[in-house]
């Protein structure tokens, strides 16, 4: 009696745990689904399940589908499920995935079983949410530092921010980072002599300490170079620099100078006063009828370089310096050749200040006129030979050669000096070359 007493008292059959041996010959129960989580046969669902989990945005929803199943995998899913599996092709849906997982992995679900055997999962749409927030940000700090500094609306503007969209510039770097270096590009853009209407020239160490906080913050291969160079390309309308003497003169176009003594502005005939040895020099230079290369270290070293009234002759090209050196000319000359440059500004700037009188000759083409025009305007130079009656006294002389001239192309440019010219050389789509005038322009130098 006793015995049977224990017997009946025990655990009955239902609360037995199973044995390995039954959940072997049961694969689809609950319990079996346990131990196969990360088996063999189930690395395809399992990928598929983190790609489907991730586009999502990590919520447990929508079906995977997997097809051409093999017999292992056939096998490995039935025990994951907990039904039987003979087709080779299967819908799996997350939900009930999930809602399986957590009746036997203590609450455990899908999302957390999957990056358990994939790794972490990313939440894709909120990652797409959050990168298309940050650009938007970047670029509204962009907007807001252009608004600030009263540039914002203007077309070079509207290019520059449309070309680091495009160029992917920025693109690298975390949106922070980016937004920060845009605002720092616009301050250094602002503080540009080209822009803020200046004639003073500036370092370019000096301008990247005022706004970087480091002497090489504008260093060639800093983004925030790049940045500010684009910027200028665009404001005065040329390609951007492809070799390091390009973004020299770039930065030299917009009153930043990389350095004082590897630029020079060819000159003839100074006679500076003093007793400085460089003035003793440069005249020693002018009385053997020789040219001389002044840097800007030159121009810092003295102010005055004429007398107060002389006239100074600037060509545009050094083949018309040269002629007048063949001929023995002693007039003071300044050659810009081509577009000046900051150190040929500077020194136009100082002869101006010391009294001289200045005249300019450049080419009849279009990029003559626009040089000519910001040297009128801005040093206070009178025309030499560069009226319409000039113009058309070179186009006659030329008579039945003329088709040997270049063709006049480009965009039309107004000449500030004489309203006449430039309808002339637009009617008449021929490009006059200083050269072409050497005999003329010789000879007001001899005069």
């Amino acid at each position: 009696m006793n015995e049977q007493a224990n017997v009946q008292s025990g655990p009955g059959p239902s609360s037995k745990p199973p044995s390995t041996k039954e959940l072997r010959l049961n694969p689809y129960s609950l319990a079996a689904a346990e131990p196969m989580g990360d088996e063999p046969g189930l690395g395809r669902l399992w990928d598929a399940v983190a790609s489907r989990l991730q586009r999502n945005g990590l919520r447990p929803s929508g079906v995977v589908l997997l097809d051409g199943l093999d017999r292992d995998e056939r096998r490995a899913l039935a025990g994951l499920l907990g039904r039987p599996l003979t087709a080779a092709r299967i819908r799996v849906d997350l939900a009930e995935l999930d809602e399986r997982l957590r009746s036997v992995r203590d609450g455990q679900g899908v999302i957390a079983i999957a990056e358990d055997l994939r790794g972490p999962l990313v939440d894709r749409p909120a990652s797409r949410l959050a990168a298309r927030q940050g650009r938007a940000a970047v670029w509204a700090a962009a907007r807001d530092a252009l608004d600030r500094c009263d540039l914002a609306g203007q077309g070079w503007t509207e290019r520059w921010l449309e070309e680091l969209r495009s160029t992917g510039t920025i693109a690298r770097i975390d949106f922070d980072h980016a937004a920060t270096l845009l605002v720092r590009a616009v301050q250094t853009l602002t503080a540009l002599p080209l822009l803020n209407g200046t004639v003073d020239r500036i370092g370019r160490t000096e301008l990247a300490s005022q706004v970087s906080g480091s002497s090489h913050g504008l260093d060639d291969g800093q983004m925030l170079a790049g940045l500010v160079l684009r910027g200028i390309a665009q404001m005065t309308e040329r390609t951007y620099p492809a070799s390091a003497a390009e973004r020299r003169a770039l930065w030299e176009s917009a009153g930043v100078m990389s350095d004082e003594i590897s630029t020079t502005v060819l000159t003839l005939g100074m006679r500076p006063p003093g007793v400085h040895p460089l003035a003793a020099g440069v005249r020693a230079r002018s009385e053997a009828n020789c040219e001389t290369h002044l840097s800007l270290r030159d121009l810092r070293r003295i102010d005055t370089w004429v007398t107060s009234g002389a006239e100074v002759f600037v060509c545009e090209n050094p083949r018309v310096l040269e002629a007048a050196m063949d001929e023995g000319a002693s007039k003071a000359m300044v050659c810009t050749a081509g577009n000046p440059r900051i150190v040929v500004n500077s020194l136009l700037v100082q002869l101006a200040a010391g009294g001289a009188h200045l005249r300019y000759r450049g080419d009849f083409d279009w990029p003559g006129i626009g040089i000519a025009n910001r040297i009128i305007e801005t040093h206070g130079a009178s025309p030499w030979r560069m009226g319409a009656g000039d113009y058309e006294e070179a186009i006659a002389q030329a008579g039945t050669a003329i088709d040997d001239l270049p063709t006049l192309d480009g965009r039309p440019l107004v000449a500030v000096w004489d309203p006449e010219l430039a309808p002339l050389m637009a009617e008449t789509g021929r490009v006059v070359h200083e050269e072409a005038l050497l005999g003329l322009l010789v000879a007001d130098l001899l005069r």
